[in-house]
């Protein structure tokens, strides 16, 4: 029959108490035989009579103090360790104070030798602490033996792998067995970090082909990506669960959790090296000024009112027509981080009346307009609505802007607005040149572009529709087996954002360094592998033909087109054809009119007439093409 320390029940305290008591006793009689090479002489034996019920009765009241007894001891952790340490020692002083109390007050001798004393103080550290661990030991492989356990790699032997490793011995000690880390560094291979030994990462393969791993954990904050990625991939060749631990800042009170352990996500991928904005030059330029993010219940505008409300403004206006989303953003940031300088404003930005009074109630100085539509096959079959929402919506703004003085008005736009093949991205496009015309006929406002790829995780992108239909089965779908795509996580995006706002003196069109383009199969293909399922076998790749208004390769810049560089490395000013203000102004009045008249190819002709790089894709608007339809 095992222990009782074995069954289900935790052990009565006064269980424990009283084996406390026995392992003082047994470490008193200990120490007179180590003190004495086990030949106790009569003089000191004869102490012993009085020595051990003292040292029992002080003991006794020093765990009974101390607590030593109420940790569960299956349980036991370093501060369980901690306490017996201060126990024991506070009790061990206690024994040396009554010596010079009796040697000079009472009988002219020690109690105990002080020899003893020393003695004791370590042997008794050494039986409790000992005892505990050993009974957790014997526990944890009761009741999952290591043959059962699960096997575990750890990508990282440094502080924050050692954490993550007592983590899982803390929190799931009887699932996990930390069997190997992987590190870097030279220096550190061959050695051993809490009796695990520390591997090359070349040697990763290996310790994979001839080992059953089930997880690797990358523990290391900011891993290099080119070396995070080839780790990723030689675990997705043997079945290996990649997991990741957060950055520390979202730690729970300072302490990694074993929940927060997650499966690496595609957007960390296909990520890059972090970005090093000037901090104190965007603090400056926000801290307690009134700023109106526009689209701010959408993907780009929810991260960057997160990322704006750390410079805490004077006012942030989150104005958007979805009602959900925005309670639910001003329930983030009134319950969550209490800040009370926040304002969810319910409008559309086509309603002239609306805009107007939000700007004449709240004065925004800064405005970082994220509304629009965005979706290409959508758009490309409702030309109307891509006018009244991205060019309409943009122009009222800015107009309104100039008005109202506002400082500076940061326009998110897109690649789509490169030599556009869509309706989406020509009003984007138009959008584009219309501020930039307006910076250089006003003279307060600074009107700023910055220029975009795909935004990993938002709204209607391919990772989160690749991830519902994983998790129906399949068939994934992608439009074409060549098409490609420029990548940037949301986050990521807005910092570029508020790095281009804050440098920006009105006119530019900011691009940002948006790494490699990505085969979309690619991504698919790998989304599919860290799934754990195996494409053509578990799960389909269906290719479905281009949507109408689709690129096969998207584009930063067009043909005329070229980049002056800035004062940060990922970030780049197109030079762009200008435009003279009151010809463009008149001809995008002469768009947004047609609007009445509800007729698609008239709107759609239209703007192929101001942008004149727009040449359609996969769409019935090809035969407009065919015939000059001028330009401005």
């Amino acid at each position: 029959m095992y222990p009782i320390f074995f069954t289900e029940k935790h052990s009565p305290r006064w269980i424990i108490f009283l084996a406390d008591v026995f392992l003082s006793l047994c470490s008193i009689y200990l120490a007179y035989l180590l003190r004495f090479n086990f030949d106790i002489p009569q003089n000191d034996s004869d102490t012993l009579r009085y020595a051990v019920p003292f040292v029992l009765f002080i003991r006794a009241i020093s765990f009974y103090l101390g607590k030593t007894y109420s940790g569960i001891i299956r349980y036991t952790s370093t501060k369980d360790a901690e306490q017996i340490f201060i126990t024991i020692t506070i009790g061990s002083a206690f024994f040396a104070l009554s010596n010079i109390f009796a040697y000079y007050f009472l009988t002219g001798k020690f109690i105990i030798p002080y020899s003893i004393v020393i003695i004791d103080y370590i042997t008794t550290i050494l039986l409790l602490t000992a005892s505990r661990v050993l009974i957790k030991t014997l526990y944890l492989e009761h009741i999952n033996p290591t043959k059962l356990k699960t096997n575990v790699i750890i990508f990282g032997a440094g502080e924050s792998g050692i954490i993550t490793k007592r983590t899982l011995d803390r929190d799931a000690g009887t699932k996990y067995k930390v069997s190997a880390y992987i590190d870097d560094d030279p220096k550190k291979t061959g050695r051993k970090l809490e009796g695990v030994e520390i591997h090359p990462t070349s040697n990763l393969e290996n310790l994979l082909k001839n080992n059953d791993i089930a997880h690797l954990i990358i523990s290391i904050q900011n891993a290099e990506i080119p070396n995070k990625e080839k780790i990723i991939e030689t675990c997705l060749n043997y079945n290996t669960t990649v997991l990741n631990i957060p950055p520390v800042h979202k730690w729970i009170n300072g302490e990694l959790s074993f929940k927060q352990i997650k499966k690496i996500r595609i957007e960390e991928l296909l990520g890059r090296t972090p970005i090093k904005l000037h901090d104190e030059q965007i603090k400056n330029q926000i801290r307690g000024k009134n700023v109106l993010i526009t689209g701010a219940a959408g993907s780009i505008g929810t991260e960057l009112a997160r990322q704006i409300a750390e410079y805490k403004p004077q006012k942030l206006v989150l104005f958007d027509q979805s009602e959900t989303s925005l309670y639910d953003m001003e329930l983030e940031f009134l319950e969550i981080h209490n800040m009370n300088f926040i304002e969810t404003v319910i409008g559309d930005i086509r309603n002239k009346e609306r805009v107007e009074n939000v700007f004449k109630t709240f004065k925004p100085e800064l405005v970082y307009h994220a509304a629009a539509y965005k979706h290409v096959p959508v758009m490309e079959n409702n030309p109307s609505e891509a006018i009244l929402t991205n060019v309409l919506g943009t122009k009222i703004l800015a107009d309104l802007s100039v008005e109202y003085k506002v400082q500076k008005f940061v326009m998110i736009s897109t690649d789509k607005a490169v030599n556009p093949t869509s309706v989406m991205g020509a009003s984007k496009r138009i959008a584009e040149i219309y501020i930039q015309s307006l910076s250089k006929h006003t003279g307060h406002t600074k009107f700023i572009t910055t220029r975009f790829g795909n935004v990993l995780g938002s709204n209607g992108s391919v990772v989160p529709r690749f991830e519902k239909q994983i998790a129906k089965g399949g068939p994934v779908t992608v439009t074409h087996p060549e098409i490609t795509r420029y990548f940037m996580t949301i986050p990521e995006a807005c910092q570029l954002v508020l790095e281009a706002g804050m440098s920006g003196n009105g006119g530019e069109i900011f691009i940002f360094d948006m790494g490699k383009s990505v085969k979309i199969a690619d991504l698919a293909k790998k989304m599919i592998k860290l799934s754990k399922l195996t494409l053509g076998k578990d799960i389909q790749l269906v290719y479905t033909g281009l949507r109408p208004g689709e690129k096969l390769y998207e584009e930063l810049l067009n043909s005329q087109e070229n980049t002056q560089p800035t004062h940060h490395p990922q970030i780049m000013i197109a030079k762009v054809k200008e435009y003279d203000w009151e010809t463009i102004s008149q001809e995008v009045n002469s768009l947004i009119e047609l609007f009445g008249l509800q007729n698609n190819e008239s709107i759609v002709k239209k703007m192929k007439q101001i942008v004149p790089e727009f040449i359609s894709k996969n769409s019935i608007y090809e035969r407009l093409d065919e015939s000059p339809v001028g330009g401005i």
